[in-house]
């Protein structure tokens, strides 16, 4: 059975990514890209939907220490056996053309005898691959190699101490001594071109780390959760595509967000929503060329009819994801159904253009360059939204009920009008300022009178609606109202009185009111509480932010990584993992809680100061 989620560790080659567990099974790994179909799927059932385990051979082994080497995602475990100790490196070397995954021992004391044991099972577990083990005239002591194949796939593993087929997986044993290095490479290609060949560990491992180090450098901030929010950043970059730009939401699908439940879906695809964020969050911290090449990934997969936008897309731009359901695959924990793709994909999401507007202006402000492609592409999808200004929608959680008026899509709408006279009246752009102007000042309206309840004093979720939704803390972040707004303070404590857990998290909404179409149930989602957090400190309530931050980057697994949920009475991650949305909201966090410590800085070594 699968374990924890926060036990996982996760590389990535920036085309696909791994997830390793602290006992050293490769448990998740789709090659060739993040949305294919995986060949390891353990997380999702067990070990013979296919997994890559090398580890110690005594059951009495344990891990003492388990790090990614500084700024990267290459990852050395150290085990202690009742023989001595081993370190365990595995990498996959970035953007290098067919993905690899690099794993070795090393002896540092004693003897360990270490076992292995692979079991290779395309299209998600599904299939056995043909295999078979050819003798390579290869460089003096780079192995054999070990061939699996089936359909248009291939793998290959190659190194000196390969594992021997065992029923329907393959088993190994061997022994490392103090000073020994055994290495092993697994290969992803295409099954009718020849298995390339096996790299150079130490070159790979030094461009892996040179590459990352180099990227991870050019990040610019400090302040007390600096090196948070660098991780958060290097996550991110962690799961988006070399040649595309497309960032994905998570690497993986279907891990529960209510164990033993249905809320499971797959996430390994480009979110408009998260592709927006993700460029401010690149912009703010020094990442330019990163900001450019998500708007470019961004331009090309909106091109087109704007009637025809999605909220999301493949990795390099792919509009066609169904939903299906794999009844062969038991769950994460038995949490069924699995699925893949995904049917949000049809919704209508009003929110979608407002974020992709309010994250163009910002490059804008940052110095960024309109061309005439990007902007007329712009003005193309303000008349896209000016088209449905009437039509109800699915709103930012992607709800399976019905159509509503969500008050944050309404705001999102308003935000992606007042883009649009920005970009008129700030930055000299062609386009209609005045009608827009019109109806941004009609949305206002709207939402004053329709999204706010008297009674709670406090927006509402939907209009008329009684209840309140965490996506409302987003108000403020696009300039609707101003963060210590009287009716935003109201809807603050409104959200605090009825969605704070009694662990002073903050759910998404209240799920047992039905309004998701969906069985009630479901854990924080860590957004929310993040959004908290940078509501808190630009109102002067920096105690309880950061006391709040605290407890959130505290969630974080010893290698900084995050899901989309966390389960505090099972003190357990839930949901896709590693989550951008939560390392996205992490880092606007951080910037407001850096804001605050600086402006408190300035002001006690002001002139006036003492």
């Amino acid at each position: 059975m699968a374990e924890p989620i926060e036990d996982y560790a996760l590389l990535s080659d920036l085309a696909t990514g791994a997830l390793i567990s602290r006992r050293g099974s490769v448990d998740w790994l789709c090659f060739p890209r993040f949305d294919s179909p995986s060949v390891f799927g353990a997380l999702l059932g067990h070990e013979d939907h296919g997994r890559w385990l090398l580890a110690p051979a005594e059951p009495e082994a344990v891990v003492l220490d388990r790090q990614y080497l500084e700024s990267t995602f290459v990852l050395e475990t150290i085990w202690q056996a009742p023989g001595g100790q081993i370190r365990v490196t595995d990498l996959m070397p970035p953007g290098q053309g067919p993905s690899s995954l690099l794993r070795r021992v090393t002896g540092l004391t004693g003897t360990v005898p270490v076992h292995q044991e692979l079991i290779i099972r395309p299209q998600y577990g599904a299939l056995t691959p043909w295999t078979s083990r050819i003798r390579k005239n290869t460089t003096p002591g780079s192995g054999d190699a070990l061939l699996a194949m089936a359909g248009p796939d291939a793998w290959a593993l190659q190194s000196r101490r390969l594992p021997e087929a065992h029923g329907r997986m393959h088993l190994g044993r061997f022994e490392v001594s103090a000073g020994e290095t055994v290495e092993f490479e697994l290969t992803w290609f295409p099954s009718y071109r020849e298995a390339p060949p096996q790299l150079d560990f130490d070159s790979a491992l030094q461009e892996t780390v040179s590459y990352w180090t180099r990227w991870g450098g050019n990040y610019r901030q400090g302040g007390f959760y600096g090196a948070a929010v660098k991780r958060s950043l290097l996550v991110l970059r962690a799961l988006t595509h070399y040649e595309t730009g497309g960032i994905v939401a998570a690497p993986t699908t279907s891990l529960p967000e209510e164990f033993g439940g249905s809320r499971n879906w797959d996430y390994r695809y480009c979110w408009l929503r998260d592709a927006a964020l993700t460029l401010e969050s690149m912009l703010t911290h020094g990442y330019e060329f990163e900001a450019l090449q998500w708007r470019n990934w961004l331009l090309r997969a909106l091109a087109g009819d704007p009637e025809d936008v999605q909220i999301m897309y493949g990795v390099a731009g792919e509009r066609d994801l169904p939903e299906t359901v794999l009844s062969h695959l038991p769950g994460y924990q038995d949490a069924g159904p699995v699925r893949i793709g995904n049917a949000a994909v049809s919704q209508y999401q009003a929110d979608v253009v407002g974020e992709v507007m309010v994250a163009l202006e910002r490059l804008r402000l940052a110095g960024g360059k309109e061309d005439a492609f990007s902007w007329a592409l712009q003005r193309a999808l303000l008349g896209f939204v000016e088209k449905h200004f009437d039509d109800k929608d699915f709103g930012l959680w992607e709800m399976r009920g019905s159509a509503q008026y969500f008050t944050h899509s309404r705001v999102m709408m308003w935000a992606a009008f007042d883009c649009g006279v920005r970009g008129v009246r700030d930055h000299g752009l062609q386009g209609p300022a005045e009608h827009w102007e019109e109806l941004r000042r009609r949305l206002r309206s709207e939402i004053m009178d329709r999204g706010f309840s008297q009674e709670l004093n406090s927006f509402t979720q939907s209009y008329g609606g009684s209840q309140t939704d965490a996506a409302l803390l987003a108000m403020p972040q696009v300039g609707f109202l101003a963060y210590d707004d009287p009716l935003m303070l109201g809807t603050v404590a409104q959200l605090e009185k009825e969605l704070l857990t009694g662990h002073g998290l903050l759910l998404r909404y209240r799920t047992e009111s039905g309004v998701d179409g969906l069985e009630p149930g479901e854990h924080p989602f860590l957004a929310c509480s993040f959004w908290l957090v940078e509501q808190y400190a630009r109102t002067n309530r920096k105690e309880e932010a950061k006391a709040l931050m605290d407890t959130l980057v505290g969630f974080c697994n010893e290698l900084g990584l995050l899901s989309e949920e966390y389960a505090p009475e099972e003190r357990r991650m839930a949901g896709n993992f590693p989550q951008a949305f939560s390392h996205l909201a992490l880092v606007r966090a951080a910037d407001a809680m850096h804001g605050v410590e600086r402006l408190s800085l300035a002001v006690r070594t002001g002139p006036n100061a003492g």
